[in-house]
């Protein structure tokens, strides 16, 4: 495993968030389903986020492994923090208003983009 890791280049040969296929499939599709949820009711829709929070996190995990993915050592954990945080919303304990669904998304989406971009300025694009 050690040496898949360390095989990794910027020419992208190991990074999934590198190559569009893979970058689609693992957190855009899940991307597009939770804002498709957004029409849903406030149990679905917690259902779908949670799950597709989970699952951009591990694809984000595992990236981040496999190749060294400096936004990925990042966003991972974010993205477990805002699986946590939809919970907690929709189960009342913690108290985002009316507007919550809006609060989390949006911090999901400009915090990811924000982790993405930011983290990759300042420590280079892998790690």
């Amino acid at each position: 495993m050690a040496d898949e890791c360390n095989s990794c280049s910027p020419s992208h040969a190991k990074d999934w968030a590198g190559d569009w296929r893979s970058l689609a499939g693992l957190w855009g599709v899940p991307g597009a389903l939770m804002l498709a949820a957004g029409l849903l009711g406030p149990m679905p829709r917690t259902v779908i986020w949670t799950i597709m929070l989970s699952w951009m996190a591990a694809a984000c995990f595992a990236n981040a492994r496999r190749c060294g993915r400096t936004h990925c050592r990042i966003t991972a954990p974010f993205f477990v923090v805002m699986a946590i945080l939809v919970v907690g919303y929709a189960t009342g304990t913690v108290p985002l208003g009316e507007h919550g669904w809006l609060i989390l998304g949006s911090v999901t989406v400009v915090g990811h983009a924000v982790l993405w971009w930011g983290s990759e300025r300042v420590w280079g694009t892998f790690s």
